[in-house]
This record gives C-alpha cells, structure tokens and sequence, in this order.
C-alpha cells in the first residue's frame, strides 16, 4: 500500500501569493485554499516557499482544541480543507518576519489614503467601530482589512496591508496603505481618546502580534514590535456605540 504522504505530495496544489509586497509560493493540500487566496495570487517570482503536510493539519486541529479548551468552548470540529488555511498563515507569517512583516490582530480602515488600526480584546467593538467610519466617511473610506492585517516595516514608515484571513465577514481588499495611527479600545461610558507612549502600549502591541514559532526569531519580532510602536502614532480610547466616535477618533489621530 502506497504511503499517503507520497501520495500527497504527488497531488499537491502549487500557487503563488503576494502578501504585504513579498511573494510566497505554497504547496498545499487543497484547491479550496487556493481559491481563499484568490485575490493575492500572483505570477511573480517567490522569496520563499512552505509546503503544508499532513503534520501540519494535525497542529492546527490539535491547537484548535486546546484553546476552545481553555475558554470553556465547544471542542470544535474542523475538517482538514479549513485548518490548512490557518496552517498556509501561520507558516507564511513565520516566514515574513524576516521580511520585516508581522501579522497583526485588528480592525484596519482607510481613510483618505492614509490607515488607521484598531485592536482590543475580543468582544471589544473592534468591527463596529470601523463600520462606524464607513458609515460616516462614506466613500471616503475603505476597508482594508478586519482581522488579521500585516504591518510591513519600512524605513520610511509602517504599511497595513491586506490578508485573506480577513474576519468573518469578509471585509478587507488587497490593498497596502501607509498607517497612521494605531487605537487601543476599551469600553466607556463617554467617547474620549488620548496619544499614549510606546511604553504604555507595549504590552497590547505584543499581546496583539503573531509572535514567532521558532524561537531563534524571537529577537527579529521583538525589534519589529519595538520598532512599530516608535514609528506610529499610538492612542487609546475609551468609547461606546455611539457613531459619533468614528468622528472623534478622526478627528484626534489625522492630525
């Protein structure tokens, strides 16, 4: 009987994407996470390459476990086309840090060609709040991505760019921006927002990061974290469901 390894590895789909500026070329599994991919393939050459194996499915299934484990969650039931998707993110994000590129988790909305992420806790109204800047700004907004943007690091700046791990609704296009301004939210009765030191948002900045499977990587991502809170204009705000907020959080951090 055949190894089913070796038979995977004869029927692998082979494609190209290009994430925050650098093409990765992936051997997968699975056509479905292809087509997930489909706005970000590309036909140019490749800085790297993962390959996703069986090994890897079982990673993920096995991860998925425990966290809903230690949230008191429903053990989940993914099958395997769904956990590749997450196994293609976390090795291509292993990869970009030595592309000065990190996986962040956030709301990002563009305004006037200029970026502005959000990032809390979950359950904060990270997404409400982006739709509130649709909302008010119209098409003067858009968004570019709703879960997990990359924060490529420039000498010239930070850049939000799109991923197709872009939350459960599906909002976010295959855009790089130049970012503003990052927005730490937290629940409040009033809508107030003041700039906060890197020093203050270092923890949440971290908390908020794929940090790096390997360890030997680890001194890359904490010079990129160190790096994007001095190259950004960081807030926080503390803030309700009011739509109004969308135009105080403007109106402070496009100064």
């Amino acid at each position: 009987m055949q190894n089913p390894r070796i038979v995977c590895e004869k029927n692998m789909i082979d494609y190209k994407v290009k994430l925050a500026g650098v093409v990765a070329e992936v051997h997968g599994m699975f056509a479905t996470t292809k087509e997930f991919c489909r706005a970000y393939l590309t036909e140019e050459t490749p800085r790297f390459s993962i390959i996703i194996s069986p090994e890897d499915i079982d990673f993920e299934r096995e991860k998925s476990i425990r966290e809903a484990q230690l949230e008191n969650l429903p053990v989940p039931n993914f099958d395997d086309a769904y956990l590749e998707m997450t196994a293609v993110q976390r090795k291509i994000t292993e990869c970009l840090f030595e592309h000065d590129v990190l996986l962040f988790h956030g709301s990002v909305v563009a305004v006037d060609g200029q970026a502005y992420l959000f990032t809390a806790k979950s359950g904060t109204g990270k997404s409400t709040h982006t739709r509130f800047w649709r909302e008010t700004f119209g098409d003067r907004a858009v968004m570019v991505n709703d879960d997990k943007p990359f924060l490529r690091l420039t000498g010239d700046g930070v850049v939000a760019c799109g991923s197709p791990w872009n939350g459960k609704h599906h909002l976010g296009n295959n855009l790089c921006v130049p970012l503003k301004a990052i927005c730490v939210l937290e629940r409040g009765e009033e809508n107030q927002i003041q700039p906060i030191s890197g020093k203050n948002a270092a923890m949440i900045l971290f908390q908020q990061s794929n940090r790096p499977m390997d360890p030997r990587k680890l001194p890359i991502y904490m010079d990129l974290v160190d790096r994007l809170s001095k190259q950004t204009s960081l807030y926080r705000m503390y803030c309700n469901l009011d739509p109004e907020a969308a135009q105080i959080a403007f109106d402070a951090m496009s100064k």
